[in-house]
């Protein structure tokens, strides 16, 4: 066998012990590189504009703190708790260990190191950094005991909280969700049965369940992998009916409409003329502003229900006296499948479909949706 060959072979077998890519699209790579630069720089800036004549003004694990914050914002390890007090807290523990103990250094930096990962368990803000930061007090013995724990606010605090405000700034301008909130989804309702999407299905108390039965630490939210799934299902569901069809194709496209300077009375008598529930608002532009309801019409005073009189009460002449400005909206080429989130959890009776620039292009209600699921299902028996 040639040495070529053997060479390629081994080279092979090295490349199984590499972990798998990350699951990021490009552009997502890109912006993790282009927050980390302007998160550390801008945050590096501003320290040192504040803390300038403080010895140490800005601490290394504030770059392990941005590979979190802007490649994997939606970590839990990354929320902004996890990242301040994480780093706040371990400080505080590498503090106290240079000041209190008296020990070799081999010692006292595991000692800290492994004391910072128990706080941080103990107050709920897991954050690997904040081992760094721990071990960043120690190693920095004669400056950090000059400042004492005035090093757990300025720099760590300091230059922390930076950092979550530039991560919150630049992720949620590039569209990312940030921070995420681990708080269960609520029926709109309120009432205590399961949404329609998981009454079926599972639970989200089914997920933490097979969280608890892991034996380490798994680096995604419980509300993060529920996502996943419903997308998931979603998916699974649209190649098993073939349902292939796009917001655009079901949209009705002969829209009654109303617009902010449509005067009360007459949008009043559009709602009862079309035998509707609801209408689209829009502005001069045709560009969607909200929905005016007939509930709107109804105000609560006191103990009693107020139905909207336009010829006596004077403070509600014109549609937008009382819209309520939500601008829900699908784009024409999205799957029917992303609409049924929105039907089903959120008791939303009707979408509008609109263009990149929030133009009007149709509607689409739960009637059309539930008629496209059914021909779905009558094809995939024929």
């Amino acid at each position: 066998m040639s040495r070529g060959l053997l060479s390629w072979r081994y080279m092979q077998q090295l490349l199984t012990i590499l972990p798998s890519s990350p699951h990021m699209s490009w552009a997502e790579r890109g912006y993790s590189v282009l927050g980390a630069l302007l998160g550390l720089s801008l945050s590096a800036l501003l320290s040192h504009w504040l803390l300038g004549e403080l010895a140490i003004w800005f601490v290394a694990p504030m770059g392990a703190s941005a590979v979190l914050l802007f490649a994997v914002p939606s970590s839990p390890l990354a929320q902004p708790w996890s990242v301040i007090g994480g780093n706040t807290v371990s400080a505080c523990v590498g503090v106290s260990c240079l000041l209190w103990l008296d020990l070799p250094l081999w010692l006292l930096a595991g000692l800290a190191g492994s004391l910072a990962i128990a706080a941080m368990l103990l107050c709920r803000c897991l954050h690997p950094p904040g081992g760094a930061v721990a071990l960043t007090a120690v190693l920095n013995g004669v400056a950090v005991q000059r400042l004492g724990y005035q090093f757990v606010l300025t720099p760590v605090a300091i230059n922390s909280m930076l950092m979550v405000l530039v991560a919150l700034g630049f992720n949620r301008l590039v569209g990312r969700s940030y921070p995420q909130r681990q708080v269960a989804a609520l029926s709109p309702h309120h009432t205590r049965d399961p949404r329609p999407s998981v009454r079926t299905a599972f639970d989200v108390s089914d997920v933490k369940s097979a969280f608890e039965q892991q034996a380490g630490f798994l680096d995604i939210g419980v509300h993060e992998l529920e996502k996943l799934f419903q997308l998931a299902k979603a998916q699974a569901f649209e190649r098993r009916y073939q349902l292939q069809q796009r917001c655009g194709d079901l949209m009705s496209r002969d829209v009654v409409v109303v617009q902010l300077t449509t005067p009360l009375h007459e949008a009043l008598q559009v709602l009862q003329a079309h035998q509707l529930s609801a209408l689209p608002v829009v502005d001069t532009q045709h560009q969607l502003q909200g929905w005016l309801r007939l509930a709107d019409f109804l105000v609560l005073r006191g103990q009693s229900i107020h139905v909207l009189q336009p010829e006596t009460d004077y403070w509600a002449k014109q549609v937008c006296d009382i819209l309520r400005f939500e601008v829900e909206s699908v784009q024409p080429d999205q799957p029917l499948t992303d609409l049924i989130p929105w039907f089903s959890d959120l008791a939303m009776h009707h979408m509008a479909v609109t263009d990149t620039n929030g133009v009007l292009l149709g509607v689409i209600t739960q009637s059309d949706l539930i008629a496209a699921l059914y021909h779905a299902k009558i094809l995939d028996e024929i």
